[in-house]
C-alpha cells in the first residue's frame, strides 16, 4: 500500500465519516435509534433535522469543506499557514453557508474567535478560549502535509493551524492527537503503534496554548481505549454516549474517535463497522465519524472503505480529492 493510498483512504475517510454522520449529528442516542435504527448506509437527512434538514444522503458538511480549506492553504503556503488568512477563509466560508440557506455555520470556538479578529484582535489572541472540536476535525490534511519524524516541526505545523481559532492546551493536543495518527498511518505505521503515538503527541503538544481547566486529552484517550478494550461490545456505544460524552468538547468527542478506533485496532470491529458505530452515538455523530475515518483512512488505506459509498459522497458534492491529496503529499 502506497503512502499516496493512505493519505487519499485518511481524507475520504474524513468525507465518508463525516456524509454518514450528517443525518444523525445534534440528535440524541435515542431519537438516532427511534429514526434510523443503526446507520450502515448513508442517509437522507429528514426536513426536521436540525442543522442539515432534507440534505441528501452522501453530503459532506463543514467537516470535510474545511479540512478541505485547510488544505488548500497549505499547498497555497507551501506548508505554512498564515493565520490571518484562515480567518479571512473562514469568513468567506460561512458567508456562502449563508447564502446557501445552510444551517451549518461556524462552530463556536471558531465564531468567537473570527468575531474577535473582526474587532482587532491578533490571531493569537483569538483563539485564546477556544476548546472544542473544530481544530481537530479540520486537522487531517496538515496530517498528511507534515512528517511525524520530527515531532518539534510537526507540533509547530499543528499549532500553525489551530493557533486563529483554537490557541488552548486542549485545542491543541487533541488536534495533535488526530493529526499525529494520520502522519504515522501515512508512513505505514499500524493502526495499534498509531494510536500510540497520537497519544504520546497529544501530550507533548499540551504545552502550546493558553491553559484551560478540562480533562488532559491524552490521560482521557488513554483512559478510553482500555475501557474500550474491557468493554461488553453490546455495550460499549452507551458506555461512549454516557461516560466519555459526545458533545462538540474535544475531551468528549476527539477521545470517543480514539476509543472506536481501538475496537478496529484489537479487530473487535473493521473500520466501517466503526464509521456506523460513531454516525450512530448521537451528539456530534459527524466530526467523530470524520475524525475516526482519517484516522483509519490512513492507516488501513483507501480500501478500508466501501468503494460504491465513496463514489456516492463524491459525487452528490462533487468531491475530488486526489489532486488536493497529492498536493499534500508533494509537501511532505
Amino acid at each position: 500500500m502506497t503512502p499516496l493510498n493512505r493519505a487519499l483512504g485518511a481524507f475520504y475517510g474524513l468525507a465518508l465519516g463525516d456524509a454518514l454522520g450528517m443525518p444523525t449529528q445534534s440528535l440524541s442516542r435515542a431519537d438516532i435509534k427511534a429514526r434510523f435504527g443503526q446507520i450502515n448506509d448513508l442517509q437522507d437527512a429528514g426536513p426536521d433535522q436540525p442543522i442539515a434538514a432534507n440534505m441528501p444522503a452522501g453530503s459532506i458538511t463543514d467537516d470535510t469543506e474545511q479540512a478541505i480549506l485547510v488544505g488548500q492553504l497549505l499547498i497555497e503556503g507551501q506548508g505554512r499557514i498564515e493565520p490571518s488568512e484562515l480567518a479571512q477563509r473562514l469568513i468567506e466560508w460561512e458567508a456562502e453557508m449563508r447564502a446557501k440557506g445552510s444551517q451549518d455555520l461556524l462552530g463556536p470556538s471558531t465564531k468567537r474567535a473570527i468575531e474577535m479578529i473582526l474587532a482587532g484582535h491578533s490571531p493569537a489572541e483569538a483563539g485564546r478560549y477556544g476548546t472544542t472540536n473544530g481544530a481537530a476535525m479540520r486537522i487531517t490534511p496538515v496530517g498528511i502535509a507534515a512528517d511525524i519524524a520530527d515531532p518539534e516541526r510537526f507540533i509547530q505545523s499543528v499549532v500553525q493551524a489551530c493557533q486563529v481559532t483554537h490557541n488552548t492546551t486542549l485545542g491543541i493536543s487533541s488536534a495533535a492527537a488526530v493529526a499525529a495518527v494520520v502522519s504515522a498511518g501515512v508512513n505505514g505505521m499500524d493502526l495499534g503503534a498509531a494510536l500510540n503515538l497520537g497519544q504520546h503527541l497529544a501530550q507533548q503538544a499540551e504545552s502550546h496554548g493558553h491553559w484551560v481547566a478540562g480533562g488532559r486529552i491524552a490521560s482521557r484517550i488513554s483512559w478510553a481505549r482500555t475501557i474500550s478494550v474491557d468493554s461488553d461490545k453490546a455495550l460499549l456505544a452507551d458506555l461512549l454516549y454516557d461516560v466519555i460524552g459526545t458533545s462538540v468538547a474535544s475531551q468528549e468527542s476527539v477521545v470517543v474517535s480514539f476509543a472506536l478506533a481501538q475496537q478496529v485496532a484489537i479487530g473487535e470491529m473493521n473500520a466501517f463497522e466503526a464509521l456506523c458505530m460513531a454516525a450512530s452515538l448521537g451528539g456530534d455523530t459527524d466530526t467523530i465519524a470524520a475524525i475516526l475515518g482519517a484516522m483509519l483512512g490512513a492507516c488501513l488505506g483507501l480500501e478500508s472503505w466501501p468503494v460504491a459509498m465513496i463514489d456516492r459522497v463524491k459525487m452528490v458534492n462533487g468531491l475530488a480529492l486526489e489532486p488536493l491529496v497529492r498536493g499534500l503529499m508533494a509537501l511532505r
